[in-house]
């Protein structure tokens, strides 16, 4: 069961996903050699011998991307397990590449740095105890 943070293109300022409008069609975030490049560059340890699906394991998390099969990259997919460090290390991460990310755990549904992804976190690890322990 992973944490999935989905990245891509979307209008500046949002302060939930619903205000996106209608007629937003959002332009590609790069081709995806180069952003292996930017992601490497950031964290070297990522492995990307499969260029469509990178792989990072930290000490207290792993972080897998799914950045597919195609040599432009419209979106691309986090999907993340482990500890609190890996909410720091995704913050950075876009951050970096300067991208902007939907998190479906998120009450507004966007990625966001602090307060809101302790919380997305956090009721991750409450859904994936749930279905570990059912009825507990």
């Amino acid at each position: 069961m992973t944490w999935d943070i989905f990245v891509q293109d979307m209008p500046s300022g949002l302060t939930h996903a619903r205000e996106i409008p209608r007629t937003f069609r959002p332009t590609a975030l790069g081709k995806r050699d180069v952003l292996i490049e930017k992601i490497t560059a950031f964290e070297p340890a990522v492995d990307f011998s499969d260029p469509s699906w990178g792989h990072l394991r930290h000490s207290s998390f792993l972080v897998e991307f799914n950045l597919g099969r195609q040599p432009v990259v419209d979106a691309f997919a986090l999907h993340i397990r482990g500890a609190r460090e890996a909410r720091l290390f995704v913050c950075a991460l876009l951050d970096w590449l300067g991208f902007r990310a939907f998190d479906p755990r998120a009450e507004c549904g966007l990625f966001r740095s602090g307060g809101n992804a302790v919380t997305s976190l956090r009721r991750w690890r409450q859904y994936r105890a749930q279905l570990q322990h059912p009825g507990t």
